[in-house]
């Protein structure tokens, strides 16, 4: 079986998962988006049917990983899956070498426009886009995006969720007074809009976004806007301290700023994360119940400059439960 002396951080840094089988590894393959072409995926299988046991993994953020791999052939799995980084156009300082870092994870993202009715955007291109800024890092952050409020993607588990929304176009020539964005958006979400005089009017105060009467109306008389605005949810996470929801930090947000912020959040990491952190991770959630949240803004914020519609929550508090404080 060869040297079992085992740099376990290493490994962990090369995305590989440490096993509990004696002389096995996992090669965790980075899948930002939920996307792969099927010549990457045919590459996964050869991989798993060369190396591992012929299975392959698929975990809760869209990734895979290939188990049963000797320690002993990790030089070789990092060769073969140079094809998939390639494919995938991660970013990666040194080819033949595997990935770079493990820490960020994965960006996961639900099909968006490119498939669903109901997606406000094209959460894929927005996930890539993501991961080319945040990625090779060893910090341990988790985003995910989703199309609409629906959330399949459940963002409101990751440090920074972001929701598809739409500023509903009114074409009332093209209305008949149907009714059915009145009736679907009472039945599907927040009840924004009421018939008056045989036209629609949308309360834009109550209205999330969602596109649901854009969905529904048969001639079109909605439309979705053609910016495109998005929702962003902070510091959801799950763990054995205190798992939470993310709670709303902006609304009609613009993919740029996100994007800065994102970015930004990885030097307030660098200046206050605890120096004696298992494996050097913490959850930012965590930090930022240290440090304050105003102290996290500051530095979320730098060089942001909001588009006109923002709305940003200057106070936002977390519950869910606590089992530090308060046992099971």
């Amino acid at each position: 079986m060869g040297n079992l002396d085992v740099n376990v951080p290493k490994l962990k840094k090369n995305a590989f998962r440490y096993s509990k089988v004696r002389g096995e590894t996992a090669s965790r393959i980075r899948i930002p988006g939920g996307v792969i072409d099927a010549a990457s995926l045919a590459k996964v299988v050869e991989i798993a049917e060369k190396y591992g046991t012929g299975v392959i993994d698929i975990t809760n953020r869209q990734g895979i990983e290939i188990p049963g791999i000797s320690l002993n052939d990790v030089d070789k799995v990092n060769e073969e899956v140079q094809q998939i980084i390639d494919s995938l156009r991660i970013n990666q300082p040194e080819k033949g070498k595997g990935y770079p870092a493990s820490g960020t994870r994965n960006v996961i993202a639900c099909p968006g426009a490119r498939l669903c009715p109901f997606g406000c955007y094209d959460t894929t291109a927005f996930a890539q886009k993501m991961e080319d800024v945040i990625y090779p890092n060893d910090r341990h952050v988790k985003v995910a995006f989703t199309g609409c409020s629906n959330d399949c993607a459940k963002v409101r588990l990751a440090d920074f969720g972001v929701i598809g929304m739409t500023e509903p176009q009114y074409d009332k020539d093209r209305c008949v007074a149907c009714g059915a964005c009145v009736n679907y958006c009472k039945r599907r979400s927040v009840g924004a809009l009421k018939l008056v005089n045989g036209k629609v009017v949308r309360d834009a105060d109550k209205c999330i976004g969602c596109g649901v009467c854009v969905t529904y109306c048969p001639t079109r008389a909605w439309t979705r806007s053609r910016e495109h605005y998005f929702r962003l949810v902070l510091l959801g996470r799950t763990g054995k301290k205190n798992p939470r929801l993310a709670e709303d930090f902006i609304k009609w947000a613009d993919e740029e700023s996100i994007l800065k912020m994102v970015k930004n959040t990885y030097a307030y990491i660098e200046e206050y994360i605890d120096p004696d952190a298992v494996e050097h991770k913490e959850h930012i959630g965590y930090i930022v119940d240290r440090t304050g949240f105003d102290e996290f803004k500051k530095w979320l914020f730098e060089g942001v400059e909001l588009g006109p519609k923002a709305e940003v929550n200057d106070r936002v508090y977390w519950g869910g439960k606590h089992y530090d404080r308060y046992g099971g």
